[in-house]
């Protein structure tokens, strides 16, 4: 098969199993390690018996249900391609929107300071932490998971990006208390997914990313409930909070930052490119 062949075949077939018609010419992309506007100045282009092979296995494991970035093993966030396995979650444009919303009240919020201490909690892939730090290479980043394979992804996409990061196995802020750290920035997308909504989640997230980073309790707010209840202990008295939310837990969130530290937080809800509360801001004097 030549390019356009390959791509007709494939398309035709994620149409069939209902999977995005589209995913082929990522695939193909990596399978020939080309940009799009390259792959699509070559339509006549053969492909290799090896090439063949590996892409129709690559649609054919699409089709079954494998995420198209388990199966690169990449994936683009703010304009960088970080590594992703089925250890962490695929990274999302919303994270792209709480990341911004960081580094523009991080100018505003300091702007009479230049070293500021930035904690990730939850960190994964390690994607907010690593922008944050390439967006603003005077920052001090930490980035805390549970897990240690979600750190090992994080520091490969660190070595290969060239970003300064301290990596922290530990739960929450569990190691950060216990050295005395205290923080300027908390940034976090927890996992927020009810425990009852996890079966409606489409199969192939439900499948094949990580439930570890997906659910977050029985009504979702395990995580925000512990992180804030810690948040005394570990900001600085000049604070800046983000935390991503679902879609309905912006109010609730800004609920109990306030509830936990009364009047000096002042909080924001921000809505997404689609309209959706999905961030929640803490500004803390």
């Amino acid at each position: 098969m030549n390019v356009i062949e390959a791509l007709k075949w494939a398309s035709c077939f994620l149409k069939e199993k209902g999977r995005e018609p589209n995913a082929a010419e990522w695939l193909l992309c990596h399978v020939l390690e080309a940009r799009r506007g390259e792959m699509l100045s070559s339509l006549e282009r053969v492909l290799t018996e090896e090439e063949e092979h590996q892409f129709s296995d690559y649609v054919k494991k699409h089709a079954e249900g494998t995420p198209v970035q388990y199966l690169t093993q990449t994936e683009d966030f703010y304009g960088r391609r970080f590594s992703v396995s089925p250890e962490v979650l695929i990274p999302r444009p919303e994270t792209e929107e709480l990341v911004l919303a960081v580094l523009e009240r991080a100018q505003k919020h300091f702007s009479d300071q230049d070293e500021l201490n930035v904690a990730d909690i939850g960190t994964g892939s390690g994607i907010i932490a690593i922008t944050l730090k390439l967006e603003r290479p005077d920052l001090y980043v930490t980035g805390v998971d549970i897990a240690e394979q979600s750190l090992q992804v994080a520091r490969e996409n660190a070595r290969k990006l060239q970003a300064e990061v301290r990596w922290v196995h530990g739960n929450i802020f569990q190691p950060l208390l216990e050295s005395g750290e205290r923080f300027d920035i908390i940034v976090s997308n927890p996992p927020y997914i009810p425990e009852a909504d996890i079966e409606t989640l489409s199969p192939i997230v439900r499948d094949n990313e990580p439930i570890r980073a997906l659910v977050g309790g029985e009504d979702g707010y395990e995580f925000y409930k512990k992180m804030i209840d810690s948040l005394p202990e570990v900001l600085e008295d000049r604070a800046l909070i983000a935390f991503e939310v679902g879609y309905d837990q912006g109010k609730t969130v800004a609920s109990l930052l306030k509830g936990k530290l009364g009047d000096c937080v002042q909080t924001e809800v921000l809505t997404d490119i689609n309209g959706k509360e999905r961030i929640v801001i803490g500004v803390v004097k």
